[in-house]
């Protein structure tokens, strides 16, 4: 008997317009897949815990239902510290439906914005997609490990992830992100860190930020890494640098339609990777990391490669 597709909804996602329209989700999910299991998350990094226990007892389709933080949450299950490098059960595969404010990870697999367009989508195509596994340090000054399967980065996206989620997201994802921005941009200020690409020298760089790309989007719709590819085995690492208030609000057009890396920046670069190890430059500095959305902790921290960890489901707009 084949197991049924397992379901993992965060009704408080989209200030909890998820919740209130579960019923409809719920219908159309059916039509698409048939009977599924199910389970509600009831509060932060619960998602996963539920998704672990669905693959250990057979579950080979498992849906996410919410924004790219639930997303990221979800991808949590697909491993567990025993085999950190690998899934638990290699095969399962990932269908996401969008919910949420920012829809960064569904813009890279070229799902609609609408959800019940999106799971419509569900039973269609499906292509080997990347892993970042995440090494970092906790607010509680301990090391912390986490995946991600969208994009990490640190510097001033760690203080808008920390503004907008603090913040109602009512206004929808593009204009929560903007305030966010606007409102760190008057706050932050760029700092000096060190990085390691591979086993290539250290790089000392003032930055403004360094996005850790798997994939594209991040930010509520800006396409920080054009060239990312969910399945190439590599990150973007695209760096941007020591920019003024005023030069990040002049180029934040070209950082959303993704030519910044093509406008001979050279305070912009974009480097491969399949490790990128960061580091504060100064003793006691804080350094902010952005994990798909959601500000986990800060550096130091190293970001790996695991090639091909999972299958996801895409659109009709998806790579691959």
């Amino acid at each position: 008997m084949t197991p049924k597709p397992f379901v993992c909804v965060n009704p408080a996602s989209a200030n909890g317009r998820t919740g209130e329209r579960w019923a409809e989700l719920a219908a159309g999910l059916r039509a698409t897949l048939g009977e599924f299991d199910v389970a509600m998350t009831r509060g932060p990094r619960e998602a996963g815990e539920l998704v672990r226990r669905a693959i250990r007892g057979g579950a080979e389709f498992i849906v996410s239902v919410g924004g790219d933080g639930t997303h990221n949450e979800v991808v949590q299950g697909f491993f567990d510290e025993s085999t950190p490098d690998i899934p638990i059960r290699p095969g399962v595969a990932l269908g996401v439906v969008p919910t949420g404010t920012g829809g960064d990870f569904r813009r890279s697999l070229g799902l609609p914005r609408e959800a019940t367009e999106a799971i419509a989508c569900l039973g269609g195509r499906r292509r080997t997609a990347d892993v970042g596994r995440l090494t970092y340090t906790g607010h509680d000054g301990g090391a912390r490990q986490a995946y991600f399967i969208n994009i990490c980065s640190f510097g001033m996206s760690g203080l808008v992830d920390k503004i907008v989620n603090e913040s109602s997201k009512v206004l929808g994802g593009k204009a929560s992100f903007l305030l966010g921005v606007g409102r760190a941009s008057l706050q932050y200020r760029n700092q000096p860190v060190r990085l390691r690409l591979d086993d290539g020298p250290s790089l000392a760089r003032t930055v403004n930020n360094v996005a850790v790309a798997n994939a594209k989007y991040y930010g509520g719709g800006m396409k920080i890494a054009p060239g990312a590819d969910l399945g190439d085995g590599l990150f973007d690492v695209v760096i941007v640098g020591d920019l003024s208030a005023v030069e990040m609000a002049l180029g934040l057009k070209r950082i959303y339609d993704g030519t910044h890396v093509d406008a001979g920046n050279p305070k912009i670069e974009v480097h491969r990777a399949r490790k990128v190890e960061a580091e504060p430059a100064n003793a006691g500095q804080v350094v902010l990391i952005d994990m798909d959305g959601e500000q986990p902790g800060r550096l130091p921290a190293a970001f790996e490669v695991l090639p091909a960890a999972l299958q996801v489901v895409v659109g009709p707009g998806g790579d691959g």
